[in-house]
């Protein structure tokens, strides 16, 4: 049991959660905000070694956006996190043969040894521990993470968690999630269908309980954008976290990787059949859901930062003590960044020598300079610590 992530749960006082969407190595565009914010607190509270897991008391993600997650958790830096995509991002999409290629674009192997390695490093385990690998119950883990995958088996969503009050997670189960290894969860929770093979997932092994699940990325559940969900986990009676709500005590931090409409001028009814569907209805569907959390938060939650979500809904932004914004109490003070990375968007932040189309898909690890330069300049004319004000 982590006695410190439940010190640091009970403790009184604000809570600040970070959740991060999914979207492949274009998780690079988050880091590169997360970089400006971490520079931003050490700024503020003159700490100049500070990290966000002295922040955030809550991290959370969907696929790319879980590694991030994971990452901070287990105490990295911005810049190890920034190394890591930066340094791994080719060998993380390796070109599977020509024969598995009918069913997925990359090998899982690279991925999941680099995680191993990374998260095993992070967290000071050795082989020669009675647990070979970190797992999500490591005692290093200084915050509460969460990861959203879906199994495949269950045909469900799975928000998996450390928390130790958590259902699945109490020591005497023999199929306990926390002594699930950490790099395999992360597996799980990247597992894109067709850019990567599913993962299994063994839960009381070598015991007569023993049984398989088969995990996919948590991008294909309706959870890409996990920030909803996140606040659900700690203000939900069954998790038992119970944390105050109210914007002078909790405050959610959503960060995307960039957005941009599929927008199809020329299409006609008869364009719309079986295989464009296949195509474009997953990330149809995926985009309609991470908008329709953000509007959640921006309803439920006082909106401090965010981008128009349509034109008729706007931004929510409140200017301090506006209650104008909706009929329902704020249950929480919100920011989103997300960068516009339609060619339109990336002109207005003054990168017209970048191709959208570079820095608008998962796996486009040869444009590695490009989606951080989106990130960077982002980052440095839209994140403020003026946001986080009463948390900072």
């Amino acid at each position: 049991m982590n006695q410190k992530l439940l010190e640091r749960i009970d403790s009184p006082g604000p809570k600040k959660i970070l959740a991060c969407d999914g979207g492949g190595i274009l998780g690079l565009i988050s880091v590169e905000i997360l970089a400006k914010l971490e520079s931003n607190l050490r700024s503020r509270f003159g700490r100049p070694d500070m990290l966000l897991a002295d922040y955030f008391d809550f991290t959370c993600g969907t696929s790319t956006g879980a590694m991030v997650a994971a990452c901070i958790a287990a105490g990295m830096s911005t810049d190890q996190i920034r190394k890591f995509y930066v340094d791994s991002g080719r060998q993380m999409f390796d070109k599977a043969s020509l024969l598995n290629r009918l069913k997925y674009s990359y090998n899982d192997e690279p991925l999941a040894r680099k995680l191993r390695v990374e998260f095993d490093a992070a967290l000071v385990h050795e082989a020669s521990r009675a647990e070979p690998n970190a797992t999500l119950g490591d005692g290093n883990l200084q915050t509460m993470l969460m990861m959203v995958m879906r199994n495949a088996t269950t045909d469900s969503p799975w928000p998996v968690s450390n928390n130790p009050r958590a259902k699945y997670n109490q020591l005497e189960r023999k199929d306990c999630n926390l002594r699930l290894p950490l790099w395999q969860l992360l597996r799980a929770s990247t597992a894109a269908p067709t850019f990567f093979p599913p993962e299994v997932v063994t839960f009381a092994p070598e015991t007569p309980a023993e049984y398989q699940f088969v995990f996919v990325d948590g991008g294909v559940t309706t959870y890409n954008n996990p920030a909803f969900l996140a606040f659900e986990m700690v203000t939900a009676a069954p998790y038992r976290v119970g944390w105050k709500t109210g914007t002078g005590n909790l405050l959610i931090v959503s960060v995307g990787t960039g957005n941009a409409a599929n927008a199809r001028p020329d299409l006609k009814a008869d364009d719309l059949w079986l295989l464009d569907n296949a195509k474009n209805l997953p990330g149809a569907l995926m985009n309609a859901a991470s908008a329709g959390w953000d509007m959640a938060c921006r309803t439920l939650g006082e909106c401090r930062f965010g981008p128009a979500i349509d034109r008729e809904f706007g931004d929510m932004v409140m200017a301090p003590g506006d209650p104008s914004t909706s009929s329902a109490g704020k249950q929480f003070a919100y920011v989103r960044y997300d960068p516009d990375v339609s060619q339109a968007g990336i002109d207005a932040l003054g990168l017209s020598g970048v191709d959208a189309r570079k820095v608008q898909v998962m796996d486009s690890v040869q444009n590695i300079e490009q989606i951080q330069r989106v990130g960077k300049t982002y980052a440095a004319s839209n994140v403020s610590i003026d946001h986080l004000r009463g948390f900072a």
